[in-house]
């Protein structure tokens, strides 16, 4: 669904992935305090694993799958309270 040419952009709430289809989605970086807190070097040091994005760095993962959550579903929610 993603592709292995993925590009990845940030604005200063959000994580932005551009998959190869042309579809775009995106996760607060609230939900990342390490990413969010990354200087904009660290955050171009990422590489593309078999189940998403990783940056060695600043030790941060995030999953392919996470990008297709239903924001609203209320556990994702309750998790995000936690």
């Amino acid at each position: 669904m993603f592709g292995e040419n993925i590009k990845i952009s940030f604005d200063n709430n959000n994580l932005f992935l551009y998959a190869e289809d042309k579809k775009v989605f995106a996760q607060p970086l609230s939900d990342y305090p390490r990413l969010k807190k990354a200087t904009a070097e660290q955050k171009a040091k990422w590489k593309l694993s078999n189940i998403g994005i990783h940056w060695e760095e600043i030790d941060e993962d995030i999953s392919f799958e996470s990008f297709l959550y239903d924001k609203n579903d209320p556990l994702v929610v309750k998790m995000r309270c936690l």
